[in-house]
């Protein structure tokens, strides 16, 4: 049976991996920087792939070198899904840092194990253009300017990580390596722990979202981010390849209208009133989550996912059944902890 490491256990996109490479008949290890989270992961898992006799934990941190060969012990192919945030107490030099010396430390522990191939989670914010281009369709072929004046620490990570990982698999030919990068994740929530983009969705629930602004997003359901990922790792043709993995683009007015539509009593709250862009901006000035947003306002940009639909086989489930989804999910889950964005999420 085939051993998978996946980095970053507790996370939004690491929990559906967990699920998904579960069903596929995988053996999992997840890493974990807290024991206390073990039962926490386990109970979301259990929740929707039941027997969990493969799925094991190791105890790892990105910005440490303990641990990691231990952890990748006896895998045959590895997930590195874990990068740090902007809430997570480092300053923007520092978390930079982290990303780029926790993915390397990942990758050499995984050449050490044995590893043969590694999936590394990038993001669309790794291949967008100049905040100035409000439009058009990019590809893998594009990188982010890591040195955009105004570029976000969390999205500078991504780039430069992602550019680090491939600098790493050019002179460790032995590890193959393909990297996802996915656009703006939603889909339901494992744990209430872990809501990542979905903080936008309980703030329309729940009312703290007084108002509308013109926000776009790629929405990709994160059952099909993991999928997406599980390909990437097995399918030959996608070894030394980016994917990116973007769905529909959907205004934040059009994701509101359909919660009111299939919620019922349940989306009452969810505001009508739009908020304009100045007042946005306004708003951004002041409250630093939101103005990881920034770039998001009023940009129709469209990231192509057609390579992952030809290479992987790679499919999307419609935008709006991962919005509803998503809150539906929130709504069994009960009440939730702050409501505040997350800045990782969502990607442009």
């Amino acid at each position: 049976m085939t051993r998978v490491a996946v980095t970053g256990g507790t996370g939004f996109v690491a929990g559906w991996c967990i699920v998904d490479l579960l069903a596929a008949g995988f053996e999992v290890v997840a890493t974990i920087r807290n024991p206390g989270r073990e039962a926490e992961v386990r109970a979301g898992v259990e929740r929707e792939s039941g027997d969990q006799s493969r799925l094991s934990f190791a105890l790892a941190d990105l910005t440490t070198e303990d641990s990691w060969v231990a952890a990748m012990d006896g895998c045959e192919l590895a997930l590195h899904t874990a990068s740090p945030l902007s809430d997570a107490g480092l300053g923007d030099t520092a978390l930079i840092a982290a990303a780029v010396e926790g993915t390397r430390r990942v990758l050499d522990a995984a050449a050490q194990a044995g590893v043969r191939r590694v999936v590394v989670t990038s993001s669309c914010a790794a291949a967008t253009p100049h905040h100035s281009q409000l439009s058009g369709t990019v590809d893998e072929t594009q990188w982010t300017d890591a040195d955009e004046e105004g570029l976000a620490a969390y999205r500078r990570s991504k780039v430069v990580a992602e550019r680090a990982a491939w600098e790493w698999a050019d002179a460790n030919r032995a590890v193959e390596l393909a990297t996802i990068l996915p656009a703006a994740v939603f889909g339901p929530a494992l744990t209430a722990a872990s809501l990542g983009s979905l903080q936008l969705i309980a703030a329309l629930l729940d009312g703290s979202a007084i108002a509308i602004p013109r926000l776009g997003f790629e929405i990709v359901d994160v059952r099909d981010i993991a999928i997406a990922h599980r390909l990437a790792l097995t399918v030959a043709e996608a070894a030394g390849q980016r994917f990116i993995t973007a769905g529909e683009l959907m205004w934040f007015d059009e994701i509101a209208e359909t919660l009111r539509a299939a919620l019922g009593d349940a989306g009452s709250r969810i505001p009508t009133e739009r908020l304009s862009d100045d007042d946005f901006r306004a708003v951004a000035a002041v409250a630093p989550a939101r103005a990881t947003l920034l770039p998001l306002l009023g940009r129709a940009l469209r990231h192509d996912a057609s390579k992952a639909r030809s290479v992987l086989g790679w499919q999307s489930r419609p935008a709006t059944e991962t919005v509803v989804d998503s809150a539906r999910s929130l709504i069994e889950l009960g009440p939730r902890a702050a409501v505040d964005v997350p800045p990782a999420t969502p990607e442009p």
